[in-house]
């Protein structure tokens, strides 16, 4: 048995720059401050990152940040679900028929290990035409300050959902950063990165990945790297 976790943007779906917009325009409303950093990249980090990183940048009380995050979670959840019909969000290639495989085995357990909000998460797997009843776990980007955080966290949910634990190679990370290739080393994870984010394959197998692909659509090749025991 192999939990399988996927990163979002990037890797299932591109969003056409809702999140980033979203993202500003709530920081904008609720905290003041909507000015990234010279040369800033969202890419690979998780919410809550994004928006310290952001607001320290600012000169903000991180402090004060920290304790009003619940509630910006919910204004920036909305902007995003007006944000989503502007843009062409859409699944990437193979992603459909990759998750309609992993569905039909018995040896798999599906989850996100994302740097979303869980709602954003939601909206955004909706708005691509994804049901996100197809992942039976999550990692989200409210619940940890950086990515390393995360996979703990689903190998715990893991566990609670099937009474599994799932460590090293038995758990395998799909995404299409750097930061996701690397987020689980202190677990010992198989990594399978995808090169329809902004990182190139030679970028991805220079993090460190076990495999790489330019897109999900060859099912049965992105299949065998996930379940292989190398």
């Amino acid at each position: 048995m192999k939990l399988i976790l996927f990163d979002i943007d990037g890797t299932l779906l591109h969003s056409d720059g809702a999140g980033v917009k979203a993202t500003l325009d709530a920081l904008r409303d609720f905290f003041g401050v909507a000015d990234q950093p010279p040369g800033y990249s969202m890419a690979g980090k998780v919410d809550s990152q994004i928006v310290l990183e952001i607001l320290a940048h600012a000169n903000a009380d991180l402090s004060d940040v920290r304790d009003r995050l619940d509630a910006y979670w919910v204004a920036y959840a909305d902007r995003l679900a007006e944000e989503l019909p502007r843009h062409n969000v859409r699944a990437l290639p193979g992603v459909s028929a990759l998750l309609a495989a992993l569905a039909d085995r018995d040896d798999v357990v599906v989850g996100l290990l994302t740097g979303n909000l869980a709602s954003a998460a939601d909206l955004k797997l909706s708005a691509a035409g994804i049901d996100p009843a197809q992942f039976r776990l999550g990692a989200y980007g409210h619940e940890a300050e950086v990515r390393e955080g995360l996979p703990p966290l689903a190998v715990l949910r893991a566990r609670e959902a099937t009474g599994r634990t799932f460590t090293g190679k038995h758990i395998v990370i799909i995404g299409d950063t750097p930061a996701d290739i690397t987020c689980g080393e202190a677990l010992g994870v198989r990594t399978v990165g995808v090169a329809t984010g902004r990182y190139a394959v030679g970028e991805l197998r220079a993090a460190g990945a076990d495999a790489v692909f330019d897109d999900l659509s060859d099912t049965a090749a992105v299949l065998s790297a996930i379940v292989s025991e190398a």
